[in-house]
């Protein structure tokens, strides 16, 4: 059986200290590198402030954020799926300019785009009202 790690959270940014934790300890149990776990770590607090401040209206209580990451020996595949608003972030973000001087950049957009140059794989689909972006990393 290929070991998963579970998470369940809400749109709190309070939770980001839960995400980090599960993900070390988990990482701890599955001998990743240390690189991989400050990737993880990276992408899943970029991810998760994105559905956080953006995924819904303004006071519109609570929404769950469910978190999976399956290990295996070759890679690690994570899957954040949450009930807010279509948003694919591999053809919805926009690219930013990266070759602009600072002072003349927008503000944002710089976090997926580090998402994307650190993960191997990613993909999006909707499906039953949810966004689900999954994402893969080799472990070598």
């Amino acid at each position: 059986m290929t070991p998963q790690l579970l998470l369940k959270i809400t749109n709190s940014s309070d939770e980001l200290a839960t995400i980090t934790e599960a993900v070390e300890g988990f990482g701890e149990e599955q001998d990743w590198p240390m690189d991989l776990v400050f990737k993880v770590n990276l992408a899943l607090e970029e991810l998760s402030l994105n559905v956080i401040n953006y995924g819904h209206e303004p006071d519109s209580g609570d929404h769950e954020i469910e978190i999976t990451l399956t290990s295996s020996p070759e890679e690690l595949t994570i899957e954040i799926a949450d009930d807010g608003r279509p948003f694919d972030p591999l053809s919805d973000a926009p690219l930013p300019d990266t070759d602009a001087p600072v002072e003349d950049r927008g503000i944002g957009g710089l976090g997926i785009h580090l998402v994307r140059s650190m993960m191997d794989e990613m993909s999006y689909r909707r499906e039953a009202d949810r966004n689900i972006l999954t994402m893969t990393a080799r472990r070598g």
